[in-house]
């Protein structure tokens, strides 16, 4: 029978300390809502006595969510613990997190303590907090550069003071894998009363290592991880819950499982990088763009074969559209060929080969290679694409004005426009922008990136669109932001199928 791994989940809290990513109380629940969806087993909602704010979230995600475990950190301070008891008090299961500094820098330098009266203190903390709640989560802040020995003696006291969970948080990312395992093993061996409290992990990602560090530890003993979507938290993040996630889940020889539904990773990933404006690298494991997408010519021919040749995860497990492959001057004949047959061509050996060698040439001089450029490359000059661009934005909006937008597109040296209302005024321009086209356009995300810090400030926007099943991306770059938005609207129309001014769709 498999270990239960249980998640618990620190977006709202953790990941929310990014500058730029504050939410409020409407959006953590509505995150909060995914989260429960998605299966994960306890959600840090915040930091309750930090601001009203903080507050009123932890109180109003206790009120709607049934499953999950809502959990409110503290300080070893009883004036956090009586507001964090109270911004619990309408949860279904609750969890008070409170801890203290443990290593000697934090001991002596920043607590300016000692080591016994950090124990102590501790120990009172959790004493205090279980007058509220029984399920109680020690914190050893900077655990990870704790020594053993003392770590043992703080950790075994705070169990003896009713602990039932006690987090080894590697704090500035510093410890290396066997080292954090080789200390959760310590524990695991060395504390008296180790079976009566969960050992958990909460590793950041200062040198990379978040994800690494963190299933060490699940397989030296640890049985929660402490994780955010997308891996967004302080400096360099936190461990992200998607990869260890689907370690394990890749991994079943290993015997570990989660209760996480990977098949909404996608969807709760979009939906935090869009709410919190912080965009996921293409690069990133699992939820980036490029995760499942193949350019190299022996790759695409090996995943065209068989998927598992090059992917050893089906991105359907994780809610993502199915393996890109991408033209490139990289690629080769089977990717080509079979690019081309999905566009109704079919041709002898010795013609691909023709047609192959002129692909080349046309690779060369474009980055990527769509299906316009294929249907140029096969001679269909009326399916060639047209490019759509921005001739006019002009919108009107302010305290008490209903956004209106009004664009106008050149589409092959001819002018539509339309004049469209939104909830704002990026909305109001894509849906002026939408009717123009009058392609069911759906669009996944809007992510607006902060703006440069130089003397000419300059907004970006990343945006996701499907159409017809398949995803394209867009980024458009403007000194005003929903300019940049539009930019970025058109430059993922302009990577879809050929656009034809004579085709009913256009105005």
């Amino acid at each position: 029978m498999a270990d239960r791994l249980y998640i618990f989940d620190t977006t709202l809290r953790d990941g929310e300390q990014v500058p730029g990513c504050k939410l409020n109380t409407e959006e953590k629940i509505e995150v909060a809502k995914a989260l429960e969806e998605l299966g994960v087993d306890v959600i840090e909602a915040g930091f309750p006595i930090s601001s009203p704010g903080d507050f009123l979230s932890v109180q109003e995600i206790s009120k709607v969510l049934t499953y999950p475990t809502i959990c409110g950190l503290t300080r070893a301070v009883e004036k956090d613990i009586d507001v964090a008891a109270d911004a619990l008090k309408y949860a279904k299961q609750k969890r008070i997190h409170t801890g203290i500094g443990t290593s000697y820098l934090h001991v002596h330098h920043k607590l300016m303590s000692t080591e016994d009266e950090v124990l102590e203190r501790a120990v009172r903390a959790v004493k205090y907090a279980k007058k509220y709640v029984e399920d109680i989560e020690f914190y050893a802040e900077d655990a990870g550069r704790t020594d053993n020995v003392y770590l043992a003696r703080v950790v075994e006291a705070v169990i003896a003071a009713g602990a039932t969970v006690i987090n080894i948080p590697d704090t500035t990312g510093y410890c290396l894998p066997e080292m954090f395992g080789e200390k959760i093993k310590y524990l695991m061996e060395n504390v008296k009363g180790m079976h009566k409290a969960i050992i958990s992990t909460h590793c950041h990602n200062d040198l990379g290592m978040a994800t690494a560090n963190t299933v060490t530890g699940v397989l030296n003993g640890a049985r929660q991880v402490e994780v955010t979507m997308n891996g967004i938290g302080e400096r360099a993040g936190n461990t992200s819950l998607e990869e260890v996630v689907m370690t394990f889940k890749s991994h079943k020889d290993l015997n570990i499982e989660t209760n996480i539904n990977t098949r909404k990773i996608h969807q709760v990933s979009r939906m935090v990088s869009s709410l919190m404006n912080m965009p996921v690298q293409p690069n990133k494991a699992i939820v980036g763009r490029n995760a499942f997408a193949h350019s190299s010519g022996i790759h695409q021919d090996g995943v065209l074969k068989l998927r598992e040749n090059y992917e050893i995860i089906d991105p359907i497990e994780v809610g993502a559209h199915e393996s890109s492959i991408v033209l490139t001057a990289r690629s080769g004949r089977a990717a080509l060929k079979h690019r081309l047959m999905v566009l109704g061509y079919t041709f002898t050996q010795d013609e691909l080969q023709e047609v192959y060698n002129r692909f080349l040439e046309m690779a060369d001089k474009k980055k990527d290679i769509g299906d316009d450029d294929l249907e140029s490359l096969m001679g269909n000059a009326e399916k060639q694409k047209v490019v759509v661009k921005l001739d006019l934005l002009q919108v009107v909006t302010g305290k008490n004005l209903l956004p209106v937008a009004i664009v106008k597109l050149d589409i092959g040296g001819k002018k539509y426009q339309a004049s469209e209302s939104g909830i704002g005024g990026i909305d109001a321009a894509l849906n002026a922008a939408k009717a123009i086209l009058r392609r069911p356009l759906r669009i996944h995300e809007v992510l607006i990136q902060t703006f440069s810090r130089t003397s000419e400030e300059v907004g970006k926007v990343h945006i996701q669109l499907e159409w017809e099943g398949k995803i394209y991306y867009g980024f458009g770059s403007h000194d005003d932001l929903i300019t940049a938005a539009v930019e970025g609207f058109l430059d993922a129309v302009n990577k879809m199928a050929p656009i034809t001014v004579d085709q009913p769709h256009l105005a």
